[in-house]
């Protein structure tokens, strides 16, 4: 499985709001020394395409989507770009998609779970959310942008020139109360080290561990914003066949307002640990490695979005104990 996912070509998403730096963004990765080629899709919203005109002259392949949103209308124009990029796979070595400052991010992931070939052949690495550290709080209230910081995997606090110290750790401090899983830059000009950025491998979880290894202790779920962060930890092994009935019966009634979930479960009988995750009503999990002896075995699972009951996650939890 681990030769599988070296062959699947990763994918870097970058969303923000309007003016946060994408573009910006976009230019150092792709005039970056990184030894990597990268096909690029930029998309808009509205009917003339200006991000694809404002990107530098590179050799790399660019692709302008600009008759919608990624979040609502073009799912399918994604896959069939994407469709035709991968004919050309020899030319590039990874793909990043720059999304309208209008768009949710969640749809523009789960096409790579929902779209057999894709999920066959690509995978996503990150998602990239750039926020204006100045202007933030004119848009804060805006659903759109609160869950680009909930999908996120990296943040970047851009324009810090424009902030001082004080904003900026209150910045900070409010986005962890959405987001407790991503790592949190702070750049100017959108500069940043490109592997803060490329292979991160953010959808395995313990590499978010990695990056926040304390956010299982932070109180990131108590605050009054409509979206939060939830983290579960219990002891003792999980009967196999009940946890998948709980999850597939909260997502249906709750996937909606989940936006990611993330996990490492000890399966009763099972010597491995089984790492889950999830977007929306999407989830999907596979065996990892083996438990090392020194290890405590047990349950740990995050969940990011909208309205979440911590005492009723944390019962249903409970339920799928031997």
């Amino acid at each position: 499985m681990q030769a599988i996912e070296r062959n699947k070509v990763p994918v870097t998403v970058i969303s923000g709001y309007l003016g946060s730096g994408k573009t910006t963004l976009l230019n150092r990765i792709l005039t970056h020394q990184h030894g990597k080629k990268v096909a690029v899709i930029v998309n808009e919203f509205g009917a003339v395409g200006i991000d694809n005109q404002l990107v530098i002259d590179t050799d790399e392949e660019i692709f302008a989507m600009n008759n919608g949103c990624l979040c609502c209308t073009v799912r399918g124009d994604l896959i069939r770009i994407i469709g035709n990029l991968m004919k050309r796979r020899h030319k590039f070595e990874r793909i990043a998609i720059e999304t309208t400052g209008l768009a949710d991010p969640g749809p523009v992931i789960q096409s790579f779970f929902l779209d057999e070939d894709l999920r066959s052949r690509l995978s996503i690495d990150a998602v990239v959310t750039l926020v204006d550290a100045k202007h933030i709080w004119q848009h804060w209230e805006s659903s759109e942008l609160q869950e680009q910081l909930a999908f996120a995997d990296v943040i970047l606090i851009n324009k810090i020139d424009l902030a001082n110290e004080e904003e900026l750790v209150r910045l900070e401090k409010r986005i962890r109360r959405i987001n407790a899983l991503a790592k949190i830059y702070r750049t100017h000009q959108s500069q940043v080290e490109m592997n803060a950025l490329l292979g991160v491998s953010a959808f395995d979880l313990n590499r978010a561990l990695e990056i926040a290894p304390n956010f299982l202790t932070e109180d990131a779920h108590e605050h009054d914003e409509t979206l939060s962060s939830i983290a579960l930890v219990e002891p003792g092994a999980l009967d196999g066949e009940k946890l998948n009935n709980w999850l597939a019966e909260l997502l249906q009634n709750q996937g909606q307002n989940i936006f990611r979930m993330k996990g490492i479960f000890h399966l009763a009988g099972e010597d491995d640990r089984f790492v889950f995750q999830g977007v929306h009503m999407l989830f999907d999990g596979a065996r990892d490695r083996r438990w090392k002896p020194q290890e405590t075995r047990k349950n740990e699972l995050v969940f990011i979005g909208r309205e979440l009951n911590k005492i009723q996650l944390e019962e249903g939890l409970k339920s799928c104990l031997v």
